[in-house]
């Protein structure tokens, strides 16, 4: 495999770069080789990692007895009477 140097990288961009690689913690030049090649349209569509436990709080989780309860108490919105289109 080929290795390629990239000169003049600003500073903003290497922090952006190396926050992305920590942040998923993979290196930094497989980070610059997956924005390479999704830029050239050669990207592998990679598996999003599932972040819905870090918004728990602001969503909240339901269980299923809350649920039940909720969809109970919304089933009158399901009626349609037909008399109001008339």
């Amino acid at each position: 495999m080929k290795t390629i140097s990239i000169h003049g990288i600003d500073e903003e961009m290497e922090k952006m770069i190396r926050e992305r690689a920590k942040s998923e913690g993979t290196s930094v030049n497989k980070v610059v080789k997956e924005l390479l090649a999704d830029a050239l349209g050669l990207g592998i569509k990679k598996k999003k990692k599932d972040r819905r436990k870090e918004f728990e709080d602001i969503f909240g989780v339901w269980t299923k007895e809350e649920a039940d309860q909720f969809l109970e108490s919304i089933a009158d919105f399901e009626i349609i009477d037909e008399e109001d289109w008339k």
